[in-house]
């Protein structure tokens, strides 16, 4: 068995999408992960499974909630590793930002440079952003919920879809997929 932490994309914000994190946990436990803990109501669920295809899991986990909630729900699963590459390499640490104003977005997948370009068009300032394969180190001094470089917009310029966590829950995930 293999462990991996799902990362669904906008469930539970302003009453959109609304799945209780007892019933996320149920329906992967029905999909026969094991050792399913949910984390917070964002949408995070850190499991084991037999399979070890990332992309097989996101659209198994995907489907089976269109099915049961009759919605579609972007869903990224990423490994306890590739967490841990976010966690060691996220330069604004090394730039000394602070952590309460840091963010990370998982993409679905690499961006097309042309398409990066586009992003570096503008200037998001005081915000600021790097770019490592998969994924977007934001710092976001004025708080993520009045960000230009939020979510939508990473998605809009980039091309790939994306779910963004704080910095103390990638932590925390990280924690719990190699605790359990």
């Amino acid at each position: 068995m293999k462990k991996f932490v799902a990362l669904l994309r906008g469930i539970n914000v302003s009453g959109q999408k609304q799945i209780k994190m007892s019933d996320l946990k149920t329906l992967s436990e029905d999909l026969g992960f094991t050792k399913v803990q949910a984390y917070i109501q964002s949408g995070n669920v850190i499991f084991s499974a037999k399979e070890k295809s990332s992309k097989r899991l996101e659209d198994k986990t995907s489907s089976a909630i269109k099915s049961k909630f009759g919605f579609d729900v972007p869903v990224i699963v990423v490994t306890p590793e590739e967490i841990e590459y976010v966690i060691q390499n996220n330069p604004f640490l090394k730039k000394e930002k602070e952590s309460e104003r840091l963010y990370v977005t998982f993409l679905s997948e690499n961006p097309l440079a042309e398409n990066m370009k586009k992003l570096s068009a503008v200037n998001y300032s005081p915000e600021e952003y790097i770019i490592d394969g998969r994924y977007v180190y934001l710092f976001v001094p004025n708080g993520y919920g009045k960000a230009k470089l939020n979510n939508n917009l990473l998605e809009n310029k980039l091309k790939v879809f994306g779910t963004t966590r704080n910095w103390k829950t990638v932590n925390k995930l990280f924690e719990l997929s190699i605790s359990s």
